[in-house]
């Protein structure tokens, strides 16, 4: 076998591998999609991607748009189902929380880390340590924890308790110790000498970190505002602890209560998925740029 005609086979085989490497992980994708444009109600087993009877009642109820629907198929009667505007409102509320537990977490977890990189002081090193300990357990297991804590501070402070958004905010800021760590790996790639030439000229830790280290980190803080608002607009556990009123459910809590005991509804479920993926799509397109540009252009040359 000639050496052109064994290049063009070991390419077949890579794109061959690639190729069913995207249909695995596409497929999951496209059956939801499929579901949410499936007429009526169906079992899981039932999810295809080729529905029987295409329809759009399961987004015109996400999106709060009247719609029709029959109730008896011999006489042809109908119902005109009035979704209200609940989905909806459980999309602002997790964007919402989102957006506001991610510009919390980049800015506590950014000052840490610079803490940590840069200034030596007491009890430094048994911090990351206890930092790098908290990793190791899951926030489910401190549900009834959350739960007590914020069930007492409702109670002076009405706006911070259960049900409410800012508590679950303040909750979703307790899991910063990753993205210390994070951050802290990077800062300490980055030579100090910078930020010391900054400090000759009389800038304070603060404007060193602000005029110097952060221009130059915006790759690792966008990868943090990525994966911190991907998880928050995804989470449930917790979320589902803290809201119990219908109207400040986030799009995830929202979406689970469609699968009740008495009927499955997983047109509306996978109709819902789907919406959830636009604003994390949109956050992932913005912060890219940002993620390229810094790897381009935060090199640094000695």
């Amino acid at each position: 076998m000639t050496p052109a005609r064994k290049l063009l086979l070991k390419k077949i085989l890579a794109h061959s591998l690639l190729i069913a490497f995207v249909v695995i992980v596409l497929s999951p994708f496209a059956m939801v999609v499929t579901a949410s444009f499936r007429k009526g109600n169906f079992a899981p087993s039932k999810i295809l991607l080729q529905p029987q009877e295409l329809s759009l009642e399961h987004w015109k109820y996400v999106l709060g748009i009247p719609y029709k629907e029959v109730i008896n198929p011999t006489t042809g009667e109908t119902r005109t189902i009035q979704a209200g505007s609940p989905p909806l409102v459980w999309l602002w509320n997790s964007i919402k929380v989102s957006g506001a537990a991610t510009i919390g977490i980049i800015l506590l977890s950014g000052t840490a880390a610079y803490a940590f990189s840069r200034i030596r002081f007491t009890f430094r090193r048994p911090l990351l340590t206890g930092l790098l300990i908290l990793q190791m357990f899951p926030a489910v297991l401190m549900l009834v924890a959350y739960h007590t804590i914020l069930d007492d501070v409702g109670q002076t402070v009405r706006s911070l308790g259960l049900n409410t958004h800012p508590g679950l905010i303040l909750v979703y800021l307790g899991g910063i110790s990753t993205n210390i760590w994070m951050i802290k790996g990077y800062f300490d790639t980055i030579p100090a000498s910078m930020e010391e030439s900054a400090r000759i000229d009389g800038a304070s830790h603060f404007q060193a970190f602000l005029r110097v280290l952060l221009p130059m980190s915006l790759p690792i803080f966008a990868v943090v505002f990525i994966l911190s608002f991907i998880f928050f607009m995804t989470e449930y556990p917790i979320a589902s602890v803290v809201l119990t009123n219908t109207d400040t459910y986030t799009l995830a809590v929202g979406a689970y209560s469609f699968l009740g005991e008495q009927e499955k509804l997983w047109g509306r479920f996978a109709a819902l998925a789907v919406l959830s993926g636009v604003p994390i799509t949109v956050i992932f397109l913005l912060c890219q740029k940002f993620v390229i540009g810094g790897l381009v252009s935060g090199g640094v040359k000695e």
